[in-house]
Order: structure tokens, then sequence, then C-alpha cells
């Protein structure tokens, strides 16, 4: 018997029994609906929050720091030859993060940028009229700040000595010094008054026009004198992070300037060396890589350079492996509501088997063998499952519909809010387990159909 041939008795069989065709897919497309959905919110929460955490911590991005205990020879610790300290020694400098070093990470495959960013303190940041607020100024090349995923709102970088760039948050709060003094008091005796509460978080949200105005900062130096630096032009300011809350943005506050700026302002400020390197090298320097999937690659290059690293792959993986189990559970829920379907299948199909032993008999004096009567019923099985699962992914999709729908609504409209997607492989292992399911649950009809006896068959009916 030709495939054909099986195709067009299991199709003209399942045509003719609506009612239980109609029972079977259903409980069959319910199942692969349910794995599809399953792999489908795991799949699209797992990229939802790699995104948000990818914005934050920023996987795509390498921390190198100087190893400064490496010695000429490749052995650790600072001693020389002969026991003592090799301080000042120039065996130090294969440790040292320099200007050639960063020149080979630049040069590094799938590397798309290199630059320092050098913490040099939280500073008290005042405008021309006299408001204020706390900053935290970090030392860097201004011309790489879009590379490293921050674009500007207004202005740009500058090359000149003496200008900063801005933080969104760093020109939220600006408030005269006086009247915020004055809240704070109030809110440390009645911490727990809403007004007071609200007041204080408006004034964090206030925004205030920074651009092309000048700002100074004061600072203590080591001998507890309050020193100002010289006016700073602020040639920029940062858009605002895509799917940060104006509360979260407005706690996160920072002033970039140019190395050669934080050098000025450490002098006037009388900070020392205030964390930062000397001219020649850095304290540490964030490499980008163009990929998630290259940054072990290019770490291991870098590491060459006898220097130390640190990535956030490590909350990656561990992401992964909870929502594996997550994806496990939900799968294996789904793998439930089909072994409940088969046991349909498996009802549907014997009584199949015992309506249909006048056509069974006829079919084995013909010449039918056993092995073309078991396929006859297993195709017929197959067949009830390739529908059950093309009404399950069509399923799937109206859900995932009237879930995102459910959900931009909810976030009145957001682009930010996390949009479920029916992944691309999904699709073919819900269906193969929907066939799969059909098939497994005919085997035992189709073998007691192949048993029936051709002559009491034909006799009885």
């Amino acid at each position: 018997m030709r495939i054909g041939d099986l195709t067009r008795l299991s199709w003209d069989q399942v045509r003719r029994r609506k009612v239980v065709t109609a029972l079977c897919a259903a409980g069959l497309s319910i199942g692969c609906a349910a794995i599809i959905l399953a792999l489908s919110i795991g799949e699209s929460a797992q990229q939802y929050i790699e995104t948000e955490m990818n914005s934050f911590f920023k996987m795509d991005e390498i921390t190198v720091t100087a190893n400064e205990g490496v010695s000429a020879s490749g052995g650790q610790g600072g001693q020389a030859s002969g026991g003592n300290p090799a301080v000042g020694d120039d065996s130090l400098d294969r440790g040292k993060l320099t200007d050639q070093k960063l020149a080979i990470m630049k040069n590094m495959k799938h590397v798309t940028a290199v630059a320092p960013f050098q913490q040099i303190n939280y500073m008290e940041m005042s405008t021309t009229d006299n408001r204020k607020s706390y900053v935290e100024v970090i030392g860097t090349d201004l011309g790489m700040l879009e590379a490293f995923d921050k674009p500007f709102m207004n202005g740009g970088p500058s090359d000149l000595i003496g200008t900063i760039v801005l933080s969104y948050g760093a020109t939220l709060g600006l408030a005269d010094a006086e009247a915020r003094d004055k809240l704070i008091e109030q809110l440390n005796r009645n911490p727990y008054d809403s007004t007071l509460v609200e007041q204080y978080e408006k004034m964090n949200r206030m925004p205030a026009s920074l651009f092309q105005r000048q700002v100074q900062f004061l600072g203590y130096s080591n001998d507890g004198k309050v020193n100002q630096t010289s006016q700073l032009r602020v040639t920029g300011v940062l858009k605002k992070p895509k799917g940060v809350s104006e509360n979260a943005v407005a706690y996160d506050k920072k002033a970039y300037v140019s190395l050669e700026t934080a050098q000025m302002m450490k002098r006037e400020l009388n900070m020392g060396r205030g964390g930062m390197a000397d001219e020649a090298s850095y304290n540490s320097v964030i490499v980008k890589v163009d990929s998630q999937e290259n940054v072990e690659q290019v770490e291991r290059q870098i590491k060459k350079l006898t220097l130390n690293t640190q990535t956030n792959l490590q909350q990656k993986e561990r992401l992964a492996e909870q929502f594996s189990i997550i994806k496990a559970v939900a799968l294996g829920g789904g793998v439930f509501i089909l072994i409940i379907a088969s046991i349909s299948i498996v009802v549907a199909m014997t009584m199949s088997t015992y309506q249909r032993r006048r056509q069974i008999g006829i079919m084995k004096v013909l010449g039918a063998n056993l092995a073309q009567i078991r396929n006859m019923f297993i195709f017929e099985a197959a067949l009830l499952g390739l529908l059950g699962g093309l009404l399950g992914i069509l399923f799937s999709y109206w859900i995932v519909w009237g879930i995102n729908a459910l959900i931009q609504s909810m976030s009145g409209g957001s682009q930010d809010a996390v949009i479920i997607f029916v992944p691309l492989m999904a699709i073919p292992v819900g269906m193969a387990f929907a066939i799969l399911t059909g098939v497994i649950s005919g085997i035992y009809p189709a073998v007691s159909a192949s048993r029936t006896d051709a002559l009491t068959a034909i006799r009885r009916d």
C-alpha cells in the first residue's frame, strides 16, 4: 500500500468522523499551544531581561585594570632579586595600563571602542545662580561617550580643556542650597511626613537647563580646606537612559571631563593623585565588544597583556540557568496536557477499530497484511496529530497577540514594555510533540486492529 493510498484512506476516515476528529484535535492543539507558549514566554522574558541587564550591567563591556604586581620575569609580587622591594623599578611597567596597550586593544578583533573611565570623586557642583547638587566626576575620552551607548541630547564633546559633559540625571535636582538644606532639616525631624517626602522627590526631579552654561566644583583638600575649581562650560548633556524611570535617573548624576581637565581639577582642589594614575598610564579602562558572544575571546587576548579583566557574563549565565528551569517546568505542563490528549486518541482510535471491523476483515480477505493495516491506523493517528499541531500553532499566536495587547494596555502603550514573541524553534518543537503524541497513541489501536480475525469480523457484521 503506497503512501498516497494511506493518506487518502486516513483523510477519508478523519473527515467522516468529525466529532471524534474535533475532540482529538482539540486536545492535541491545547497541548501543542501550551508547549509553544511555554517556550515563547520563557524566551521572550529571558531576552527582555538580558536586554535590560545589558543596559544596566553592560554585558558587552570589559573592565580592564592594571596588574601592578607583575614583575619583569612574569612572577607575582613586588620583590626584586635580592629581597628588596621593587618600588619604582621599571620591572613593574609590564603590568601597567599604558597608552601602548590601549592602542593594542583598539586594534583587537571584535573591539569597537576603548576608553579610560577614571572615577575622580563625588563633588558638589554649583551653577552660576548658586544652585547645587552632588555628582560623580569621571575622567575619560569625551569623544568616545557615544561609542559606549551614551548619546547626546544637547551639544557634544569638546577637545578644549575646561569643558564638561553632564548626564541627564546631573541636570535634575539642582536646587537653591538654603532651600534644600531647610527641606532636609524638616525631613530629619519628620521623616514620615508624606508632604515633605513628596516635596523632596519633586525637587530631585526638577530639571535645569545647563547646556552652554558654566558650573564649578567644590572639594575638600587633604588639609580640610574648601577649594573651588575654575568655571567649566557644559558643552553637552546626555540623553535620558532608555527604560529608566525619572526617580531612578535622578540619582544617577555623573559629570564627564577629559583627562586633562581632570588633572587641572585635581590641582585646583589640591586633591593629590585622587585615584588617578600618572600621565603615562591608567588605573582602569573599559573595552566595548561588538557582541556578547565575543567577550570571552577578547578577554583572553587582553589577559595576555598581563592585565586584569572583569565582566558581567556571570550574571547572564546565572540568568540562563534559572530560565532553563522555568522553561523545563512549563514544558512539562505542556507535555502533561498532551498525555491527557493521547488518552482521548487511544479511546477514539480503539472505538474506530471496533466500528471498522468489517472494513478490516474485507481488507484482509483482499490480501492486506498486518503491517499495512497497522500503518493505516498509525497514519490516521499521525494525521490527527498534524491537525492538532496546526491548530495549536494558530491558537498560540492568538494567545500571544492577546497577551501583548493586555501588556500594552496595562503599561499605557509604553515602548519599553516586554513583548512576547513566538521563536521559530518553538513551532517545530510543538508540532513534533503533537505528531509524536498522535503516533504513540495510535500504536495500540493499530496493533489491535491488525489482530482482528477477518472471517469472524465479516460474519458478525
